[in-house]
């Protein structure tokens, strides 16, 4: 792919919307990285990349290292208590007792294990908003297209930004895509290649999908692919339309 067309549509938006920096999220995988790498080009020393461990995170020092290759300014923001915080917060009410003690009642409310996994994606969301907001930037994306077809993304969290460089380009383009620019920043290819993983489940999305990023992008570019694959990957895109449309709202005349 031409990667100098992004580069060009990211000028053009820079300079059409007067967007003097960005902020983007930087977890040490291949699409935050490749986009850090374009904003780099765009907004030279106006990025700064916030890492956001959710507690212990395995691969922290693979986003630092990044981040210094790359020359970028960078922030750590551990999102660990939070997260501890909310879940607590929302499965038990706090009381005192009649001698000034605390104690824990339940709410009845106990967050599902598939809920738990979308909570730091939307506090990440929130931490790059509040950050953006105070120094004037905008919140840069770094969802690609072959995640986005399948829904695996979470909405009000990786879904939401301002903008998105690489929101028209698969899994497979941006590891091309990567290896190209990472030779430029002399970033080791290895932070492009290797397999992505959401860092929250414990497994790579491959494992958690059922189906490699060839299979779908193969199915994508040329509708070619086993019938098994092809009927996970429609339900999956069928199932997460809602996560690539606006939300709905209700239309009616008034007097």
């Amino acid at each position: 792919m031409d990667y100098t067309q992004i580069l060009g549509w990211l000028k053009s938006y820079k300079e059409k919307t007067q967007c003097k920096g960005v902020v983007v999220g930087l977890s040490g995988g291949k699409d935050s990285t490749v986009v850090a790498m374009l904003a780099k080009k765009i907004w030279g020393d106006d990025v700064l990349a916030v890492l956001m461990p959710n507690g212990i995170q395995s691969d922290l020092d693979d986003a630092v290292t990044i981040a210094k290759t790359l020359n970028l300014k960078y922030k750590i923001v551990n999102i660990g208590d939070v997260y501890k915080s909310i879940v607590d917060t929302i499965e038990w009410n706090e009381y005192m007792d009649s001698n000034g003690l605390p104690y824990r009642e339940s709410t009845g409310i106990k967050i599902t294990d598939k809920a738990q996994t979308n909570i730091p994606p939307r506090i990440r969301m929130t931490v790059l908003y509040a950050i953006a907001q105070t120094l004037g930037f905008r919140v840069i994306g770094t969802g690609n297209y072959s995640e986005a077809y399948v829904g695996w993304c979470t909405k009000w969290g990786d879904c939401a930004y301002d903008f998105n460089p690489i929101a028209q380009v698969t899994c497979t383009e941006v590891v091309e895509l990567g290896k190209i620019l990472a030779r430029q920043f002399g970033l080791d290819k290895k932070f492009i290649v290797k397999s992505p993983a959401d860092g929250l489940t414990g497994k790579t999305d491959e494992e958690n999908l059922g189906f490699t990023y060839d299979d779908l992008d193969r199915y994508i570019m040329t509708g070619n692919g086993d019938e098994k694959t092809i009927e996970i990957i429609d339900t999956l895109h069928r199932n997460s339309k809602h996560k690539r449309e606006m939300p709905r709202v209700c239309y009616f005349s008034k007097p």
